[in-house]
């Protein structure tokens, strides 16, 4: 499995999520947000509502999954929505990367402990055998670095 680290360093997750996951929906694919806080979920589905592009999803609070080409959940295990891509946001790790096609794991650069805990997530990702691809915001977007 890829798995993309995107280092958030000039927005905030709220604004950058909207954007990748509709670069997902237009290949056309569907997509799992899986949070490390059940307590954010709110938060994200109202940056999702509120996003310029129509992003149709729900979550475990709103909707049934298997109609909903974005899932918004805090609990690991298979997609209900038979999502590809597996978007993890505040610090979530899944067990479960080989359901998918392709990982999306999104952390804040402006705070010290998730940068740290960031890093280990790509040595443990790296020890998997996972292929692995780095991302910092730039002043035009999104710029890949070796």
């Amino acid at each position: 499995m890829e798995i993309g680290f995107y280092h958030l360093t000039r927005s905030t997750l709220e604004q950058a999520l909207p954007r990748l996951l509709a670069r997902v929906l237009a290949i056309p694919a569907r997509a799992m947000v899986l949070s490390g806080a059940a307590e954010r979920l709110e938060a994200l589905d109202t940056a999702l509502w509120a996003a310029a592009e129509w992003l149709p999803h729900g979550s475990p609070a709103t909707g049934d999954a298997a109609l909903q080409p974005i899932w918004l959940t805090s609990e690991d295990g298979a997609a209900p929505n038979d999502a590809a891509h597996l978007f993890l946001v505040d610090g979530a790790e899944s067990a479960h990367l080989a359901r998918f096609q392709r990982g999306f794991d999104l952390f804040d650069g402006n705070d010290e402990n998730a940068l740290q805990a960031a890093r280990e997530r790509w040595k443990r990702a790296k020890a998997a055998g996972h292929a692995l691809t780095y991302w910092q915001q730039g002043e035009k977007g999104w710029e890949r670095k070796a």
